[in-house]
């Protein structure tokens, strides 16, 4: 029972983020420098009456890589295809989506650094020339069948572009890094979701959010969401600045937006590894994460907060982290 209603509940959060997603340029709120560039090669390409070059999206998972692909095609007024990498299994796979593509639409590839390296073969000819080299049959029956795609655009998306092959990286046109937000930005998301959900909300609530959300959108909106929650259950509606500092520590999220997974790696390496230097798979195995789960997640916030540094012996944590836990250096723990 408790399945479907976490199922039924992930659905619902799935449409209201679909619906948080900004409609136009003009509410995408941070990222300028990349927005004016993608606008700029989107305005010369439709000046010249042809598809944008290929774009590739970096950056930690959250920060508006799906919302900038439904933009472009937003504004070259064409359809967009979403898919993950992983799904790609075979170039059969990779034909029957290529084929239902019109004429300048834009197919999103999501986690783009682990689409199958057989697929990736038939994706260099589909980006450069816009066809497809299919082999038919086995043995002395093998024949090739060349097909000819309509002119589209791949907006590949990544957590991890050094895993992408270096044939792959380079028949992106254009490769943008997505940036964690400052306060400013977050507190004007937070403010259109707010409205948008019709959430009454204090501007010192807000403030309060925008501090414990990472600097990133999708956690902000996350944050958000819990926060109403608890303000219509206490019956009170309006979301203050006390109901927000007391749900968000309810949630184990601190004043720098950490929670118990990030301490839990913080503390690995200063209790565990006398604060480091510790290999990726030993801090994997000691905090009981998955490796790419502290990579793509845990990692990059606690490093622009300045928590974690990384040497080529391994991670370290930093004198930042010792004081934001409380711990001092006498009360490690050798191994």
């Amino acid at each position: 029972m408790s399945s479907v209603l976490d199922k039924k509940e992930n659905k619902e959060d799935e449409i209201l983020d679909s619906a948080l997603r900004p409609q136009s340029w003009a509410e995408y709120v941070g990222q300028d420098k990349i927005k004016e560039n993608i606008r700029i090669i989107i305005t010369a390409a439709k000046n010249r009456g042809q598809t944008p070059d290929h774009l590739l999206l970096y950056g930690s998972s959250g920060l508006g890589k799906t919302t900038l692909a439904n933009l472009v095609a937003l504004e070259m007024g064409t359809k967009i295809r979403i898919i993950s990498g992983p799904a790609i299994e075979r170039a059969g796979d990779l034909a029957a989506i290529l084929t239902n593509m019109g004429e300048g639409d834009v197919l999103f590839i999501d986690e783009i650094h682990r689409i199958h390296r057989t697929v990736e073969e038939y994706l260099y000819p589909a980006m450069e020339d816009y066809k497809l080299n299919l082999i038919l049959g086995k043995g002395p029956m093998a024949r090739t069948m060349e097909l000819k795609l309509p002119k589209f655009t791949i907006i590949g998306a990544t957590t991890r572009p050094g895993m992408l092959s270096a044939p792959l990286r380079n028949r992106f046109g254009a490769t943008f890094q997505l940036n964690f937000y400052n306060q400013e930005d977050i507190e004007k998301i937070i403010d259109r979701s707010a409205k948008l959900l019709k959430i009454k909300t204090e501007p010192e609530a807000v403030g309060v959010i925008a501090k414990r959300s990472r600097f990133t959108p999708r956690i902000a909106n996350r944050l958000l969401k819990r926060v109403r929650d608890f303000a219509e259950v206490n019956g009170v509606g309006l979301v203050t600045k006390e109901i927000a500092e007391s749900s968000l520590n309810f949630l184990d999220v601190d004043h720098m937006g950490l929670d118990l997974g990030d301490k839990r790696i913080l503390k690995a390496i200063i209790e565990k590894f006398d604060g480091g230097p510790v290999g990726l798979q030993a801090l994997a195995a000691a905090s009981s994460e998955e490796e790419d789960t502290i990579l793509d997640i845990y990692e990059p916030y606690l490093m622009q907060c300045g928590f974690i540094e990384r040497t080529p012996k391994g991670r370290m944590a930093t004198f930042l982290a010792y004081q934001h836990l409380g711990i001092k250096k006498s009360q490690t723990k050798l191994i």
